[in-house]
């Protein structure tokens, strides 16, 4: 089983700009681990069937005035059922007025209760996409990670194989340095991987020779960012002359990262080769490829070779999205 992920209801609070209507303890102490939130139509209506009771709980408009027809001990006995699974907590939207029975059962039960002046759907999403970030399954991969070109690229390689000299020479020619040396990697979709720095060494780079540099200092604010889409995998080495290196790019390949794979290169690595210039090209022919050019299959059907290595007709990518 996967290592449980969890944020502090004191960062959601903060991140939205919530009022705290009533808190039972510090809200940095509260951990939410759910990603998903509810909200509790059915559950006011005694309905509890596939509950989780670890997602915040969301009131809009519609349990507003679902609970307006309610007497007053219904409506405690609504908030009772509800307050008593002890949700982590209960956000009310639309700075809507707070029943006194709901906040009754909140000190009974030492459940949160906040207020949004948000629409409960814009909320909603916003709210999802943020815990979908936070507690999304992480790992740590040794490397520096850049975006060039709008591509996020992660520089894998051993210690000492230029990885951070080439990241400060992408950031000198306008590129933008996320992580040097440990990057945190984040699976948020089961499509997309988003790559950070630690919060202790962000913007800071390694130089042997050097030391330790603030490439934000150095470089101005444009010169970083604190997070970007994986977009590629380049792994430097050392050139081996007995290595058959790809000289064509016919056929793709892939490094895996939290069971998503990710289109990999594998660039060799000798005195005279400029692997800035060589990344921003291998960034620009990733574009090119995602919107359906290859560059290798319209040569070989221009030299007449396209059948003997299995390539379909080129096609011309779509200009127009870039």
């Amino acid at each position: 089983m996967g290592a449980i992920f969890s944020v502090s209801l004191a960062k959601i609070i903060k991140e939205f700009a919530l009022e705290s209507i009533f808190m039972p303890a510090d809200p940095e102490d509260i951990k939410i681990t759910s990603s998903d939130i509810n909200r509790p139509g059915l559950q006011l209506n005694g309905f509890f069937d596939y509950y989780d009771h670890t997602r915040i709980q969301v009131l809009g408009k519609s349990e507003n005035a679902f609970l307006d027809d309610f007497t007053d001990e219904q409506k405690e006995q609504c908030f009772d059922r509800l307050l008593s699974t002890k949700p982590p907590a209960i956000v009310i939207t639309r700075n809507l007025p707070i029943f006194s029975q709901l906040l009754d059962s909140a000190k009974q039960y030492g459940v949160p209760i906040l207020l949004s002046a948000d629409g409960t759907s814009a909320f909603s999403a916003a709210l999802i996409s943020y815990l979908n970030v936070q507690l999304a399954p992480r790992v740590t991969r040794h490397g520096v990670f850049v975006e060039v070109y709008g591509e996020g690229i992660l520089l894998l390689g051993e210690s000492g194989v230029g990885k951070s000299e080439t990241a400060i020479e992408l950031v000198k020619r306008g590129h933008r340095l996320i992580a040097d040396d440990a990057v945190e990697i984040r699976r948020v979709s089961n499509r997309s991987l988003v790559g950070s720095s630690p919060d202790n060494i962000r913007h800071f780079i390694e130089l042997r020779g050097i030391g330790i540099i603030n490439a934000r200092r150095i470089f101005g604010m444009g010169a970083v960012k604190v997070t970007e889409k994986i977009d590629m995998v380049i792994q430097l080495e050392l050139w081996d002359s007995e290595k058959v290196y790809d000289r064509m790019g016919l056929k793709n390949e892939y490094a895996n990262i939290l069971d998503i794979k990710v289109p990999k290169y594998t660039i060799p690595v000798k005195p005279g080769r400029n692997l800035a210039i060589i990344i921003e090209v291998a960034a620009m022919n990733n574009r090119q490829k995602k919107m359906g050019y290859n560059a290798a299959q319209e040569l070989l059907q221009k030299l007449g070779m396209a059948n003997e290595f299995g390539v379909e007709e080129a096609a011309d990518p779509d200009w127009s999205t870039f």
